[in-house]
Parts: structure tokens; sequence; C-alpha cells
């Protein structure tokens, strides 16, 4: 829900973050103890996973490969956003979006570096609504088609 508000927060034409949201949001993440906050940053790369596995498909119906078209996007636009994705996050979030694109779990590969850190968690989040925005504008379904695709999932869960 958190990608959700982002993305309507920019769709609907606001810069920066809402006071009130993000005192929540902080609210929120300060009462989360290790394995709560372990958790969020899995679902965000499950996220990542599920977005770029919907992509994939897309692109193949198209007989084109996700990394050549998607990733190469997402890059220049994190590298137009140096507040939020310094250089040394980038190579990181490219090879995320490369995992996942492959079918490979980015919560796996991301493990062989060792744990996530801070100055992460930032650029994660930004990459996800990126991700989500990416997906809005390419599917011509909504602005909102990216929350469908997960909300669908999980109605769809057990």
């Amino acid at each position: 829900m958190v990608i959700d508000s982002r993305l309507k927060s920019i769709y609907d034409g606001k810069s920066g973050t809402d006071p009130e949201h993000q005192r929540l949001v902080d609210q929120l993440t300060a009462s989360f103890g290790p394995g709560e906050a372990e958790a969020l940053v899995e679902g965000a790369c499950t996220l990542v996973y599920m977005y770029m596995n919907w992509l994939r498909t897309a692109f193949e119906k198209q007989e084109e490969d996700v990394i050549e078209h998607a990733v190469p996007s997402m890059v220049a636009t994190m590298r137009m956003m140096p507040r939020t994705f310094s250089p040394e996050v980038i190579p990181i979030m490219a090879g995320l979006l490369i995992a996942a694109g492959t079918g490979l779990s980015p919560n796996l590969w991301r493990a062989q570096y060792g744990p996530w850190t801070k100055e992460e968690m930032n650029p994660l989040e930004a990459m996800v609504v990126l991700l989500a925005e990416y997906i809005n504008r390419i599917s011509g379904n909504g602005e909102d088609f990216a929350t469908r695709l997960i909300t669908d999932v999980l109605s769809q869960l057990d």
C-alpha cells in the first residue's frame, strides 16, 4: 500500500512527501522489530520479482527482451534522481532488476552480497515505485494497473 500511495501522490502532481503520510509511515516502521523490517524488505523484493515477471511475459509476447528494454530505462531514471539513488546503489538496484528479470529470486540474489544497509532502503522503495509506474505507463491500463496486478495475485491465495 505504501507503493500505491506513493504512485497516487505522483499522479496527483504532489512533489515531495505529505508530512502527515510520512509521519504515519515513520511511526509504523519505528514499531517494527528486526523480523518485521526484514519481512518488509523481502516484500519489496517480491514486488520487484512479480513486476519483472509480468514485464518479462509482456516483452516476450512482443519477441523482445525485458533486460534490454526495461533495465536501461529504469537505470536512466535512477541516474536522474541522485538524491534518492546515489551512484553506489544503482548497480545494486540494476542487479536486482536483472536477477528478477531472468527469473531469479531478488532476495536470494541480494543475500550473496550481505545484509541490506540503511542507505539502501529508500532507493529500494523508490525503485519499486518506479517499476510500478513503468508498468502502469507501458500497459496503458490505468494508473493503478501495477497495484491491481498484485491485488489480483493476493486475492487468488488461500
